[in-house]
Protein backbone atom coordinates (compact mmCIF):
# COMPACT_ATOMS: atom_id res chain seq x y z
CA UNK A 1 0.00 0.00 0.00
CA UNK A 2 1.27 3.47 -0.89
CA UNK A 3 1.98 6.15 1.71
CA UNK A 4 0.54 9.64 1.93
CA UNK A 5 3.33 12.08 2.84
CA UNK A 6 2.74 15.69 3.79
CA UNK A 7 5.88 17.38 2.41
CA UNK A 8 5.64 21.05 3.25
CA UNK A 9 7.53 24.20 4.23
CA UNK A 10 6.58 25.80 7.53
CA UNK A 11 7.52 28.75 9.66
CA UNK A 12 8.57 28.16 13.26
CA UNK A 13 5.06 29.16 14.32
CA UNK A 14 3.37 26.65 11.99
CA UNK A 15 2.37 28.73 8.96
CA UNK A 16 2.71 27.24 5.48
CA UNK A 17 1.62 30.38 3.62
CA UNK A 18 0.64 33.99 4.10
CA UNK A 19 -3.05 34.76 4.64
CA UNK A 20 -3.45 35.23 0.86
CA UNK A 21 -1.83 31.84 0.11
CA UNK A 22 1.55 33.19 -1.02
CA UNK A 23 4.62 31.26 0.09
CA UNK A 24 7.29 33.37 -1.61
CA UNK A 25 8.71 34.50 1.75
CA UNK A 26 10.40 31.10 2.24
CA UNK A 27 14.07 31.54 1.26
CA UNK A 28 15.23 29.77 -1.88
CA UNK A 29 18.91 30.51 -1.27
CA UNK A 30 20.94 28.51 1.21
CA UNK A 31 22.66 25.18 1.59
CA UNK A 32 19.28 23.46 2.02
CA UNK A 33 18.14 24.18 -1.54
CA UNK A 34 20.47 21.90 -3.50
CA UNK A 35 20.04 19.06 -1.01
CA UNK A 36 16.23 19.22 -0.96
CA UNK A 37 16.02 19.60 -4.74
CA UNK A 38 18.25 16.56 -5.21
CA UNK A 39 16.39 14.45 -2.64
CA UNK A 40 12.85 15.45 -3.62
CA UNK A 41 13.15 16.64 -7.26
CA UNK A 42 9.53 15.81 -8.05
CA UNK A 43 8.32 18.46 -5.58
CA UNK A 44 9.73 21.21 -7.78
CA UNK A 45 6.99 22.56 -10.06
CA UNK A 46 7.67 21.71 -13.69
CA UNK A 47 7.82 25.40 -14.70
CA UNK A 48 10.20 26.27 -11.84
CA UNK A 49 12.60 23.47 -12.82
CA UNK A 50 12.61 24.79 -16.38
CA UNK A 51 13.16 28.38 -15.21
CA UNK A 52 16.25 27.47 -13.15
CA UNK A 53 17.68 25.25 -15.88
CA UNK A 54 16.94 21.85 -14.36
CA UNK A 55 15.59 18.91 -16.36
CA UNK A 56 12.00 17.77 -15.90
CA UNK A 57 11.96 16.33 -12.37
CA UNK A 58 12.08 12.55 -12.11
CA UNK A 59 9.82 11.07 -9.44
CA UNK A 60 12.01 9.56 -6.70
CA UNK A 61 9.51 9.28 -3.86
CA UNK A 62 6.15 10.38 -5.28
CA UNK A 63 4.33 9.84 -8.56
CA UNK A 64 1.10 11.49 -7.42
CA UNK A 65 0.35 14.90 -5.90
CA UNK A 66 -2.86 15.96 -4.14
CA UNK A 67 -3.68 19.53 -3.19
CA UNK A 68 -6.52 21.70 -2.05
CA UNK A 69 -8.24 24.41 -4.04
CA UNK A 70 -6.39 27.25 -2.29
CA UNK A 71 -2.99 25.75 -3.12
CA UNK A 72 -4.01 25.18 -6.73
CA UNK A 73 -5.46 28.69 -7.07
CA UNK A 74 -2.04 30.22 -6.32
CA UNK A 75 -0.35 28.50 -9.28
CA UNK A 76 -3.43 28.88 -11.46
CA UNK A 77 -3.37 32.66 -10.92
CA UNK A 78 0.29 32.62 -11.95
CA UNK A 79 -0.72 30.98 -15.24
CA UNK A 80 0.30 27.37 -14.55
CA UNK A 81 -2.78 25.11 -14.77
CA UNK A 82 -0.61 21.94 -14.66
CA UNK A 83 2.03 22.79 -12.03
CA UNK A 84 3.39 19.25 -11.63
CA UNK A 85 3.09 17.90 -15.16
CA UNK A 86 5.58 15.14 -14.28
CA UNK A 87 3.16 13.71 -11.65
CA UNK A 88 -0.46 12.55 -11.52
CA UNK A 89 -2.25 15.64 -10.18
CA UNK A 90 -5.46 15.80 -8.12
CA UNK A 91 -7.11 18.96 -6.83
CA UNK A 92 -9.89 18.72 -4.24
CA UNK A 93 -12.62 21.27 -4.88
CA UNK A 94 -16.39 21.31 -4.95
CA UNK A 95 -16.71 24.30 -7.28
CA UNK A 96 -13.72 24.36 -9.60
CA UNK A 97 -14.06 23.45 -13.27
CA UNK A 98 -11.32 21.42 -14.95
CA UNK A 99 -8.48 23.77 -15.94
CA UNK A 100 -6.12 21.32 -17.66
CA UNK A 101 -6.47 17.76 -18.99
CA UNK A 102 -3.60 16.55 -16.77
CA UNK A 103 -5.22 17.79 -13.54
CA UNK A 104 -8.16 15.85 -12.14
CA UNK A 105 -10.63 17.85 -10.07
CA UNK A 106 -12.08 15.75 -7.26
CA UNK A 107 -15.36 17.07 -5.87
CA UNK A 108 -16.07 14.08 -3.65
CA UNK A 109 -14.74 12.95 -0.29
CA UNK A 110 -10.95 13.55 -0.05
CA UNK A 111 -10.50 10.67 2.43
CA UNK A 112 -12.21 8.18 0.08
CA UNK A 113 -10.13 9.37 -2.89
CA UNK A 114 -6.85 9.16 -0.97
CA UNK A 115 -7.72 5.66 0.22
CA UNK A 116 -8.43 4.71 -3.40
CA UNK A 117 -5.07 6.15 -4.49
CA UNK A 118 -3.25 4.39 -1.66
CA UNK A 119 -4.66 1.05 -2.82
CA UNK A 120 -3.22 1.52 -6.33
CA UNK A 121 0.25 0.48 -7.43
CA UNK A 122 2.92 3.12 -7.61
CA UNK A 123 5.20 5.38 -5.64
CA UNK A 124 4.12 7.56 -2.76
CA UNK A 125 1.44 10.23 -2.72
CA UNK A 126 2.48 13.78 -1.90
CA UNK A 127 0.10 16.05 -0.04
CA UNK A 128 1.28 19.41 -1.34
CA UNK A 129 -1.09 21.60 0.68
CA UNK A 130 -2.94 23.26 2.17
CA UNK A 131 -3.86 23.35 5.78
CA UNK A 132 -7.59 22.71 5.29
CA UNK A 133 -6.97 19.59 3.23
CA UNK A 134 -4.28 18.41 5.64
CA UNK A 135 -6.80 18.74 8.47
CA UNK A 136 -9.34 16.63 6.57
CA UNK A 137 -6.71 14.01 5.66
CA UNK A 138 -4.93 13.96 9.04
CA UNK A 139 -5.83 10.31 9.78
CA UNK A 140 -4.58 9.24 6.33
CA UNK A 141 -1.18 10.93 6.58
CA UNK A 142 1.55 8.33 7.10
CA UNK A 143 4.52 10.66 7.14
CA UNK A 144 5.26 14.34 7.80
CA UNK A 145 8.20 15.81 5.91
CA UNK A 146 8.46 19.33 7.28
CA UNK A 147 10.98 21.97 6.27
CA UNK A 148 10.97 24.37 9.22
CA UNK A 149 12.40 27.78 8.34
CA UNK A 150 13.67 30.26 10.96
CA UNK A 151 10.78 32.63 10.26
CA UNK A 152 7.87 33.72 12.45
CA UNK A 153 4.81 34.70 10.40
CA UNK A 154 2.36 35.58 13.15
CA UNK A 155 -0.62 34.86 10.91
CA UNK A 156 -1.32 32.84 7.81
CA UNK A 157 -2.41 29.43 6.63
CA UNK A 158 -1.65 26.88 9.31
CA UNK A 159 0.08 23.53 8.80
CA UNK A 160 -3.19 21.86 9.84
CA UNK A 161 -6.65 23.32 10.13
CA UNK A 162 -9.65 21.80 11.82
CA UNK A 163 -10.79 20.62 15.19
CA UNK A 164 -8.48 19.76 18.06
CA UNK A 165 -7.53 16.10 17.78
CA UNK A 166 -4.09 15.12 19.05
CA UNK A 167 -2.46 12.76 16.53
CA UNK A 168 0.84 11.09 17.42
CA UNK A 169 3.90 10.84 15.18
CA UNK A 170 7.45 9.81 16.01
CA UNK A 171 10.60 11.56 14.91
CA UNK A 172 12.33 9.34 12.34
CA UNK A 173 15.05 11.71 11.11
CA UNK A 174 16.17 15.32 11.16
CA UNK A 175 18.75 17.45 9.44
CA UNK A 176 19.90 20.94 10.35
CA UNK A 177 21.24 23.21 7.60
CA UNK A 178 23.59 26.17 7.95
CA UNK A 179 20.81 28.31 6.44
CA UNK A 180 18.81 27.65 9.61
CA UNK A 181 16.25 25.42 7.91
CA UNK A 182 15.59 22.17 9.76
CA UNK A 183 14.17 19.20 7.86
CA UNK A 184 12.11 16.93 10.10
CA UNK A 185 10.74 13.50 9.17
CA UNK A 186 7.94 12.16 11.37
CA UNK A 187 6.16 8.83 10.92
CA UNK A 188 2.74 7.88 12.24
CA UNK A 189 2.84 5.97 15.52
Amino acid sequence: MRKLSYYIASTVDGCIAAPDGAADFFPWDGDHNAVMTAEYPETLPTHVAAAVGLPTPEPRHFDTVVMGRGTYDVVLEEGFPSPYAHLRQYVFSTGLERQHPDVEIVSGDPVAKVRELKAQEGKGIWLCGGGNLAGVLREEIDELLVKIYPIVAGAGIRLFDGEFRATGFRLAAHRVFDSGMVFMTYRRL
